[in-house]
């Protein structure tokens, strides 16, 4: 199983950025893939972004994309979603997922791990 930390959320204004930060441990990654969803107050969770763990090709919903970067540090088992020119819309609890395929992944599947969330806030 996969243990999932995320951090780096807070209050920002519209405009500006924000870096997340997700901190995986436990079984190994070769082959899988992890991603990024949130989930705004009254609202389903939503994808973000996601990718193979041994690949330079993300995958963006259309409401981030050229605004948000997923990127992996594989030294320190860390993936990072960094977001620029935030807007009040993009505030939600975001969420770090991991799984075994890029599909699973990317639907947030039943037998994918999930963090605990880190709330952004954009102010307008």
């Amino acid at each position: 199983q996969v243990q999932l930390v995320e951090s780096g959320g807070g209050l920002v204004q519209a405009g500006g950025s924000l870096r997340l930060s997700c901190a995986a441990s436990g079984r190994t990654f070769s082959g899988a893939a992890v991603g990024w969803f949130r989930q705004a107050r009254g609202k389903a969770r939503e994808f973000v972004a996601a990718r193979r763990w041994n690949s330079n090709v993300s995958y963006y919903a259309d409401s981030v994309k050229g605004r948000f970067t997923l990127s992996i540090d594989n030294t320190k088992s860390t993936v990072y979603l960094q977001m620029n020119s935030l807007k009040p819309e993009d505030t939600a609890v975001y969420y770090c997922n991991a799984g075994s395929t890029l599909n699973i992944v990317r639907v947030g599947g039943p037998t994918s791990s999930w963090g605990q969330g880190t709330q952004v806030t954009v102010s307008s």
